[in-house]
C-alpha cells in the first residue's frame, strides 16, 4: 500500500476504480430492491457501458435455451446471400 502513495497517478487510478466499484455496488443494490434506475444511474451506466442486470444470475429458461443451442448443429451457408435469404 505505501507504493501507491509514491506515485500520484497510480493512486488516482486506484481511487477512480474503487469509486466506480462502489457506485456499481450501490446501483446494483438499489436496482435489486426497486427494479428501477434513476436518471443519474442511467447516465453513469451508459458512461461505463454497464447495467445492473449484467450482475444478476441467468434465468433458468435462458440457461436451457443456451444449452439446447449448444447441442444444435450449426447451419452452413454457401454464400452471404443464402444466409440473408434464410433469415428473411
Amino acid at each position: 500500500m505505501p507504493e501507491l502513495l509514491k506515485n500520484p497517478k497510480l493512486d488516482s487510478e486506484f481511487i477512480s476504480k474503487a469509486v466506480v466499484r462502489l457506485m456499481k455496488r450501490d446501483i446494483l443494490e438499489r436496482y435489486e430492491q426497486s427494479g428501477e434506475l434513476t436518471d443519474e444511474d442511467w447516465e453513469f451506466c451508459d458512461r461505463i457501458d454497464w447495467h445492473p442486470v449484467d450482475e444478476l444470475p441467468l434465468k433458468e429458461e435462458s440457461i436451457k435455451k443456451l444449452e439446447s443451442a449448444r447441442k444444435e448443429k450449426p447451419a452452413r451457408y454457401k454464400s452471404p446471400d443464402e444466409f440473408f435469404e434464410k433469415i428473411k
